[in-house]
């Protein structure tokens, strides 16, 4: 089953008309997207949109021969024009199934927002799901037989919909997840390719053809993942970004809850109804133990900085005589066992940590111990991950990977 993309953008396309901000500015060339819509083996398409026919025609290809129009998201206002030679648009109902003389079957998918999502079987047996904008699938309770081969979905819109298939099984390690609907929130350059091989997914330019079913390098979601930044620099809403497309996450929280502290309570319940609700959270800082389980859903490690917090505490680190008298070996091999432990781990792991190093020098010993403590931390956590972020101003910044 082939399958051509005339569009991967959002409905208004990208960039936006008339719309003046930095992402709308740069979409230029391959980063120029039009609304989505697919084109199946040249006799099916989903999502009838503006300009269909030039887009297939810069594609390489023709809308003469399409057999079946649906629809997968409702539109608002005037009556789409539809091209002379395509037959009227039609949109099947939730659960049921057409069957096309070509040998596609088309089942629909119930959404959580309205409109349909289209699960296509080809003539072949390839799989692929298709859900519009801002949408995620309903009723996956049951185990899914088998995982499709292609899934097309609003990843960055709704990495919950990608959670969930892949706790029902629909999606598996050589689904090729490709991210259409991609909007003016798209992250510029690099940035967006690595937010999307973090979810295991990635976006491909407009008229790009793909075979459904055929091998392609789907994604590798780095295992270890360290992310730095100052105070309020967007490192935490990061991290958990890498992460939200998966459906069990374990958050370890480093930090206690601090009785009487309001300040630090409100900070953790803002922390809290962000995550999906589905993730749940230990506090702790014996985060060795948990790196050396051979199974488990990732990590999520938040942050490094309290971690070293408590255990200058364990080994007196403030007190100038017990930091000479055995505290700062004792600190050194309690950073090297967590180092080792995560080279050693199985499991996906996105650790967050402060970056302190970078201007005001501490006026107490004990402040610039801390800081340098910190930066050595942050070193040795950073040799053992395959992916190293440095977040400014809630810009993330590449270091590695």
């Amino acid at each position: 089953m082939e399958l051509t993309l005339l569009g991967t953008g959002a409905p208004a396309g990208l960039p936006r008309p008339d719309c003046p901000c930095a992402a709308c500015a740069t979409a230029l060339g391959d980063a120029a997207r039009g609304a989505t819509a697919l084109l199946v083996d040249g006799t099916l398409l989903l999502d009838l949109t503006p300009g269909a026919a030039l887009a297939a025609a810069r594609a390489g290809r023709s809308l003469t021969g399409v057999r079946q129009v649906l629809l997968s998201h409702p539109h608002a206002g005037p009556a789409m024009e539809v091209p002379a030679g395509l037959p009227q648009p039609g949109r099947v109902p939730d659960g049921r199934e057409l069957a096309l003389l070509t040998g596609h079957r088309v089942r629909a998918q119930a959404l959580d927002s309205p409109g349909t999502g289209y699960a296509v079987t080809g003539p072949g047996g390839q799989r692929l799901l298709y859900l519009p904008p801002g949408s995620a699938p309903a009723g996956l309770e049951e185990r899914s037989a088998e995982p499709y081969d292609m899934v097309l979905a609003d990843v960055l819109g709704r990495p919950d919909a990608l959670a969930r298939l892949r706790a029902a099984g629909a999606v598996g390690p050589t689904t090729d997840v490709v991210a259409v609907h991609l909007d003016h929130d798209v992250p510029p350059g690099g940035e967006l390719p690595r937010r999307l091989a973090a979810a295991g997914a990635r976006a491909v330019p407009d008229g790009t053809t793909l075979a459904v079913g055929a091998y392609e390098d789907v994604p590798d979601v780095p295992r270890r993942t360290l992310v730095l930044g100052g105070a309020r620099s967007g490192k935490s809403v990061e991290a958990e970004r890498r992460l939200e497309a998966f459906p069990d996450v374990l958050y370890v929280a480093t930090g206690g809850t601090r009785g009487g502290d309001g300040e630090w309570a409100a900070r953790v319940t803002a922390h809290r109804e962000r995550r999906p609700g589905s993730w749940r959270t230990v506090e702790t800082c014996d985060l060795v133990p948990l790196l050396k389980e051979e199974d488990g859903p990732p990590l999520l490690i938040d942050c490094l900085s309290l971690w070293l917090t408590d255990v200058m505490d364990e080994v007196g680190a403030w007190d100038d005589a017990e930091w000479a008298g055995g505290g700062e070996r004792a600190l050194r091999a309690r950073v090297t066992e967590l180092a080792e432990a995560v080279r050693q781990t199985r499991r996906t792991v996105v650790a967050v940590s402060n970056e302190v190093g970078s201007g005001i020098v501490p006026a107490t010993a004990s402040g610039r111990r801390y800081r340098d403590e910190l930066g050595r931390l942050n070193t040795a956590f950073a040799a053992e991950c395959e992916h190293v972020l440095l977040v400014v101003a809630g810009q993330a910044v590449s270091l590695r990977g």
